[in-house]
């Protein structure tokens, strides 16, 4: 069976998509979606997505890692899939779509695209390094000379080790730049690598970086190998509402895939 996909890139951060509304794929087959997503041998993606009918909502996102397996929130998907909605025609400028953390409501301003993300109330705050969750789990280490600084070795250090156990969690270094600039460089569980962005790590330092009192500014631009995002955010008495995830999605390509 032949079937019709879109890629999607998100500052750097890409995604093969699917609108699957009649349910014409096999979400067990966590092999094809790996498959899918290996860059010699298949696409070439950092995460699969499905589009689906949704009934109390415009639609909902079904997001899986590299590995083919399905995962947590995806900020970065959350933008491209709502880009993606708008060119299938299921909305126009404003949406409110279900995710595996719940609602998410987005618009597109100028083909920028704002994905609102769910209320932080609890960071945890260690010597060397904070922890939360903005959707899928995040560790935010501060690191010097983010450009020479060793990715993938001392990300997939932390992800297996100890802290975290069989789960996991993604890792962030972190870097000042200015007093509302970050440069943010992360590892990814599921592709197991340095992507070029990520949202709801980005989303995460800017949090961080506000609770730990390195910015003061409610809105923080992080810097990302793939390009630049902001992040916008109003402080409650004890966390963060309102957060705003802030940047392009593109589509980059269309074809069609053996099922």
């Amino acid at each position: 069976m032949n079937i019709s996909f879109y890629k999607y890139q998100g500052t750097g951060n890409d995604f093969i998509i699917i609108d699957n509304r009649l349910q014409l794929i096999d979400k067990n087959n966590t092999k094809r979606i790996a498959e899918l997503c290996d860059r010699r041998f298949g696409i070439g993606a950092d995460g699969f997505i499905l589009l689906e009918n949704d009934k109390n909502s415009d639609f909902k996102m079904v997001y899986y890692n590299a590995d083919g397996n399905e995962s947590t929130m995806c900020g970065n998907g959350g933008r491209c899939i709502t880009a993606f909605a708008k060119f299938l025609g299921i909305i126009n400028n404003e949406t409110e779509f279900e995710a595996i953390d719940g609602l998410h409501k987005a618009k597109i301003e100028n083909n920028i695209v704002h994905l609102q993300m769910q209320e932080v109330a609890d960071i945890k705050t260690f010597d060397e390094h904070l922890f939360l969750d903005t959707g899928s789990p995040h560790h935010i280490k501060l690191v010097s000379n983010i450009e020479e600084f060793d990715v993938k070795t001392n990300g997939s250090q932390i992800r297996y080790g100890a802290l975290y156990g069989k789960a996991g969690s993604n890792v962030n270094f972190v870097e000042q730049l200015s007093e509302s600039q970050f440069a943010v460089r992360t590892y990814e569980r599921g592709v197991e690598d340095e992507t070029l962005s990520c949202g709801t790590g980005v989303t995460a330092v800017a949090l961080a970086m506000h609770h730990s009192a390195k910015t003061k500014t409610n809105e923080v631009t992080l810097k990302t190998q793939g390009g630049q995002l902001k992040v916008s955010f109003e402080t409650t008495t004890n966390g963060y509402k309102n957060i705003w995830l802030i940047g392009p999605a593109e589509q980059v390509f269309k074809g069609e895939l053996k099922w």
